[in-house]
């Protein structure tokens, strides 16, 4: 999250000026309706299917089909037009529904919403900048909802806060270099090859399923 914060600093600015002016009409104040749209989804699917997920989900071979098929929707992406340079309502919604696909182990949800997004039409870039500003509210909303019943699980005592604060700043330097390259993918038109890492990632889990791991 802090990294999507800091990497799309500029347009989340630009949203929230939108916002508090009013300005509903100029290219962030439309985004707006398009990300609460795009939100819907991912809050029922969420709510509704959170533990049917945690309970099918927990093993190898299903995570291993999950990849594969995540592979897929990357590998034909690259059929999609991208003439598109902006966002319907509809558009918005198949992407959110998109997301909510995603909290299955094993699809990525970057990928997977930018995926669809390509598929149908939208732009490299707005779909880049899309599925990360949509993003937002989803993790932001996980994060309450996991907060508010676990709470009484939670123990923050004993925990090292400098190995903390290490690995979060690791992690904001690797995300943040990771969004670079998937932008520079997108824009060299190279993102489907992101497929070959997911059936990768399928064949070994299916193989270590073989063994019995």
């Amino acid at each position: 999250l802090i990294v999507t914060l800091f990497f799309f600093r500029t347009d989340i600015k630009k949203i929230i000026c939108s916002i508090y002016n009013w300005e509903l009409e100029t290219e962030y104040g439309k985004m707006v309706p398009l990300i609460i749209i795009g939100t819907i989804p991912i809050a029922i699917v969420g709510l509704l299917f959170n533990n049917f997920v945690d309970l099918y989900f927990n093993d190898i071979l299903p995570i291993a089909i999950a990849y594969i098929f995540c592979g897929l929707m990357l590998y034909f992406s690259k059929n999609g037009i991208g003439e598109k340079n902006k966002l319907g309502y509809f558009e918005a919604l198949q992407i959110g529904i998109a997301q909510g696909i995603a909290i299955i182990p094993g699809i990525s949800r970057s990928g997977f919403t930018i995926a669809v997004a390509l598929l149908l039409g939208i732009k490299q870039e707005i779909s880049f900048k899309f599925s990360f500003l949509l993003s937002i509210p989803a993790i932001i909303g996980g994060f309450t909802y996991t907060f508010i019943s676990q709470r009484e699980a939670l123990n923050l005592a004993g925990l090292d806060l400098i190995k903390i604060f290490v690995g979060i700043i690791v992690t904001i330097i690797i995300g943040y270099f990771s969004l670079t390259i998937l932008k520079k993918s997108l824009a060299a038109k190279k993102f489907y090859l992101f497929a070959f890492y997911c059936w990768f990632l399928s064949i070994i889990l299916i193989l270590l399923a073989i063994i019995g791991f």
